[in-house]
């Protein structure tokens, strides 16, 4: 349980947070949203306790264990991949380490009716509990399932962490995470370094979690699918929307509408007032009027509206030029860079007009393959066509880091701009959210969205018939990803677009080339369709290994089996008895809950923590009480 109070963080005259209140409850999973520096991930680090507020405060339940994912972070360089995944279990393993201990202790004292000795014993059966809760199974197959799931391959487990990419490192941060077993998750943007699969298998993970999660992200299926309540951040203000994000957008939306009228409405008064105020100013008939006017608007709280969603932002590619059919093909295509293979025996054939999606596991030739498609790469070996007329729009994964520093947003566009075009490029940036002050910003200091949104601007100002994206999402807001997918889907060109967000791929392709094992397979319709076959897939893969895991047990006596001890009838009495207990404590757990949510004073907020604390610990010593005789 985590309660947030009255919490403000501001810099100087500038307030990010102001007066916030917030109740995380026990397995809640809340969805974090608002624009780019909106002050999400410094309420994560807040809670998380690595920034300090203003003011306010930041109640949690005693003992309770957070597990926290950043967007960026320092990784170990010296421990291979399975080897920096075995440091979650350190404690488990320091556990271990002090069983061993008081046995040794226990082998040489002889002193068995001893207080000493009758202490080493609880100590001992205390800790062999503790074992039983945390270690479900052997901490290594732990580790293995969750690696495999985050997309490594065995192969890879002994590979050292320093040979790899800050993707691949951001994982195994979050396997260690995972695999501490925490009450709560904080993460910020987690998917970003994932693939489809290792989003599907880390979705299913997280619906089953026990704890609670506060998610930031801006993948608009992975929300809908994992939270049911989403907290929106906006001009320093806290709304919260007890819905996922499909619905919030829907309610949002209302509000908003409801909130400009009221703007309006209250401008209008402020203006008529001012105008009594100017006009009366210097009439003594009239100078209680205005000075009491003049009081009403200074204890005025004033309305704020998010301005930017006043209209709806648009964007256009230029019409696409005429190519040949055939935009582009290979034929028995190796890839690969020169100490190694990627993949053999690819055949692909994007005709015009056609969007296509690549997909799979990082690693396995995606970008490789769009690299040969624009020509940066040369294949190891096979056949290579480039169709007749065709003019190719290149977004790379390092897009963003290829932009000059040292230019400004406006001059980045200015300096390739045609003369036809150079009238329209503040209307092209305003169409990628940048406005006002923000076209004057040196490029050294856009965040990684602000960098990505204005490379894909850059790809407005000419008029290609082919666009190779890869992974052109990355760090871009929700708003920002539909504004592109907009004018992807009126674009009359050819699309060839590397992605792992499903939402974006979702009716925008037509054709997708999965990269797996080494081999390059072509799927035809939607992301849609190709979702539903890997599930069709990944089930049949689980029924074979069902039937290979199966069995034989030798048939055991019924009539053995329907016998049932008075032993075994007093156990269950006992368990049910806990049972009932326990459904009790949650039902008093759920009322305090919805007393903490709702507004009350500070010092009764205090009140109501504590004796949530207490019952919790009730309803977890009961839980262990009962896991035990359950056994």
């Amino acid at each position: 349980m985590i309660t947030v109070t009255d919490l403000t963080v501001s810099w100087g005259a500038f307030t990010l947070l102001n007066h916030i209140n917030f109740h995380l409850s026990d397995n809640e999973k809340i969805g974090l949203v608002g624009k780019n520096g909106a002050g999400k991930s410094t309420l994560l680090k807040i809670i998380l306790g690595e920034v300090s507020a203003t003011s306010g405060n930041v109640l949690k339940t005693k003992g309770e264990k957070i597990g926290y994912l950043p967007q960026q972070m320092e990784h170990s360089k010296d421990k291979s991949v399975m080897e920096e995944t075995m440091t979650a279990f350190d404690e488990l393993f320091a556990v271990h380490d002090k069983i061993d201990e008081i046995n040794l202790e226990l082998q040489k004292r002889e002193d068995y009716e001893s207080a000493s000795y009758n202490s080493l014993i609880v100590e001992l059966n205390n800790l062999q509990d503790r074992v039983a809760m945390m270690e479900s199974e052997p901490a290594a197959s732990q580790a293995e399932k969750v690696l495999s799931g985050l997309g490594f391959k065995k192969s890879e487990f002994n590979r050292p962490t320093r040979e790899l990419s800050q993707g691949w490192n951001m994982r195994i941060e979050l396997a260690k995470i995972l695999l501490s077993k925490p009450d709560t998750l904080l993460l910020d943007e987690p998917t970003n370094h994932l693939d489809i699969e290792s989003i599907q298998w880390f979705e299913d993970y997280l619906k089953s979690f026990r704890g609670s999660v506060i998610l930031i992200s801006h993948d608009r299926r992975f929300l809908d699918s994992i939270t049911h309540r989403t907290v929106e951040i906006m001009l320093g203000k806290l709304y919260d929307y007890k819905v996922p994000y499909s619905q919030y957008k829907i309610l949002r939306k209302e509000r908003m509408e409801q909130q400009r009228a009221a703007y309006e409405n209250q401008q209008r008064m402020i203006e008529k007032t001012e105008e009594f105020i100017e006009r009366f100013r210097y009439k003594a008939t009239k100078s209680n009027q205005v000075q009491s006017r003049i009081k009403q608007l200074d204890k005025l709280e004033r309305i704020t509206v998010d301005l930017e969603d006043r209209a709806a932002i648009t964007v256009k590619f230029p019409p696409a030029p005429r190519s040949g059919q055939v935009v582009f093909k290979s034929e028995d295509l190796v890839i690969g860079y020169e100490n190694k293979q990627v993949a053999k025996g690819v055949n692909i054939v994007i005709e015009r007009g056609e969007k296509v999606a690549f997909v799979g596991r990082n690693g396995e030739g995606k970008t490789t393959m769009m690299r040969i498609l624009t020509q940066e790469l040369s294949p190891l070996d096979g056949k290579v066509e480039r169709g007749y007329n065709v003019s190719l729009g290149y977004y790379a994964q390092n897009q963003e880091d290829i932009l000059d520093k040292k230019d400004t947003v406006y001059s980045t566009l200015e300096n390739i701009a045609t003369a036809e075009i150079r009238p329209k490029l503040r209307d092209i940036l305003g169409a990628f959210l940048f406005k006002g002050e923000d076209i004057d910003k040196k490029v050294a200091v856009l965040s990684g969205g602000e960098r990505a949104r204005l490379a894909m601007a850059k790809l407005i100002l000419k008029p290609y018939n082919l666009l190779c994206l890869d992974e052109p999402t990355n760090h871009m807001d929700i708003i920002s990803k539909d504004i592109l997918k907009q004018a992807l889907m009126s674009y009359d060109g050819t699309l060839v677009i590397v992605s792992h967000d499903r939402d974006f791929l979702n009716n925008l392709v037509d054709k997708v080339y999965e990269f797996k094992e080494g081999r390059v397979k072509e799927h035809l319709g939607g992301i849609a369709d190709y979702l539903d076959h890997l599930k069709k897939e990944s089930e049949l893969l689980l029924k074979q290994e069902e039937k290979k895991e199966v069995k034989v047990e030798s048939v055991k006596d019924s009539q053995q089996m329907r016998q049932e001890s008075k032993e075994a009838r007093r156990k269950k009495k006992e368990i049910e008895k806990l049972e009932n207990e326990i459904a009790e404590l949650d039902n008093k757990i759920a009322e305090i809950e919805i007393n903490l949510s709702s507004n009350i004073p500070t010092e009764k907020i205090e009140e109501l923590s504590k004796l949530y604390a207490d019952t919790k610990a009730l309803r977890d010593a009961k839980l262990d009480e009962w896991s035990l005789k359950a056994l």
